[in-house]
This record gives structure tokens, sequence and C-alpha cells, in this order.
């Protein structure tokens, strides 16, 4: 939306003529790399730009695809990317930042909050802090304000009570777990908002890589609890920041 008012703000002060301003919106709703489509539409329609993932592209199609993608939006993001990604990325556009633990790359500023209604981040334990950040990124380039609650896991649900209030003020609630995956429906029970909850990989045999989690997420009678899939903190993010956008605001 920015930039559609950038180029249009252009063409009203005279700075580009109208086969500039044409050119220019011609790309706007993807620019063809051959390899990737890059949408550009996206953050006209979601308020948030195309996430680049990693996973089974070479390097350099994402350092073009962060390229692209940069040129007309002030924060980029891509997710899943491992140290040989993000050093070959760093190496190329310098003013990038590698989040280790999420494997998140980032690249530009990250905008100021819409409001000062926020979306919650709870995790179960530190080993599900991984997803927890990818959470959080998310949230924070979406422009959506972010708290977090960690290691509040089932096993001592005591600790969450120190943290009622913020529950209780929350626009939406991003639970992470692994092992049983009971924090969802917990936390979904006592809270007054949408809870998003985020099934991880993290569990003994019988989780079976997160599946345990997923299934007891699916089957919680807390009936405000939706379910995206293992790990995937970005899906809930992309959720919880257009739930958050949309909530009337509470200041």
């Amino acid at each position: 939306m920015e930039y559609l008012k950038k180029i249009l703000e252009e063409y009203k002060n005279g700075s580009k003529n109208l086969d500039e301003i044409v050119q220019e919106l011609k790309t706007l709703p993807y620019k063809d790399l051959k390899f990737a489509k890059i949408d550009h539409h996206r953050s006209l329609r979601q308020g948030f730009p195309e996430v680049i993932f990693c996973q089974g592209k070479e390097n350099h199609e994402i350092v073009a695809i962060m390229r692209e993608l940069k040129q007309k939006n002030d924060i980029v993001l891509a997710t899943r990317a491992d140290e040989n990604i993000a050093n070959y990325v760093l190496s190329e556009i310098p003013e990038s930042f590698y989040y280790k633990k999420s494997g998140i790359i980032s690249c530009g500023e990250f905008p100021e909050p819409v409001s000062l209604n926020y979306a919650l981040v709870i995790s179960a334990g530190t080993a599900d802090s991984s997803v927890a950040e990818e959470a959080m990124i998310v949230l924070k380039a979406s422009g959506v304000r972010a708290e977090t609650i960690c290691d509040c896991g089932v096993a001592g649900s005591h600790r969450i009570f120190d943290h009622i209030d913020k529950i209780m003020n929350a626009s939406a609630i991003i639970v992470v777990a692994g092992m049983d995956g009971a924090l969802a429906g917990f936390v979904g029970g006592i809270s007054p908002c949408p809870v998003i909850a985020v099934p991880t990989s993290i569990g003994y045999g019988a989780s079976f890589g997160g599946v345990a989690a997923l299934l007891s997420m699916l089957n919680s009678c807390a009936c405000c609890v939706s379910v995206v899939n293992i790990d995937n903190g970005f899906g809930a993010a992309c959720v919880a920041s257009m739930i958050v956008k949309q909530s009337k605001n509470k200041a």
C-alpha cells in the first residue's frame, strides 16, 4: 500500500511522468524472474509483503527474490534459512540480519506498530523457542505489537498465572507447544481472544515429530482454539496479525 501511495504521489508532484508510472504499475501485480513470480500485490491484499521460503531454493535465487522485494518494501523476510544460506545472503546483501535460532533473514526496517493492541506468543518450553521466535519476528515485521511469555508448559501451569493480565488484554494469542500440546487448550480455556495453536516437533518417540501435539490441539475442547501446521510459527503469526489489525482499538 505504501509503495502504491508513493508512486501516485510522484505522479502528482511531477517527479515522474505518466509513462514512467504506467511502467511501474505493470510490475505491481507480480514480477516474473523466470524461476519465480514475485507477488508485489500481496501487501495490498494482506497488508504484508511476500515472504521467501528458503528450503528448496538456490542461494542465488533467494538473493534475487530478496532484492526484487526490497525495491518495493521497507522490510523483507526469508524463512527457514540454514547457516549456509544465511552466509551467502549476508555476503551479497550485507545490510541483512540473520536470526540463527529461528532461521529467519531480515532486510530493512521493521515498521512501528499500528496500534497498542498486541498479539501474545506463549511457548510451553525453551525447546519451542525457535518456532516462537519465528512467530515474533513475523508479527513485528507485519507492524503488530508482540509480547512473549516463555517456558509456561502444563508441567508447571501455575507459572502462567503471573501473566494473566497480558492474556486477558491480548487481541490474539499464539501458543507454541510440543510434547502433548496441552498448553493450547489450557490457554484457550482462560483466554477471551482467539488462540492460534502451533504444534512443534519437540518430544519423545511417541510424539511422532509433532503429530501427537497436532492431534491434541485439534481435539481441544476449548472453543476458541484454531491450529496451524507443525512448526509453522510463520503461518500462526500471519493469522494473528490480521486479527490484531482488525480488532477494536483497546487504547
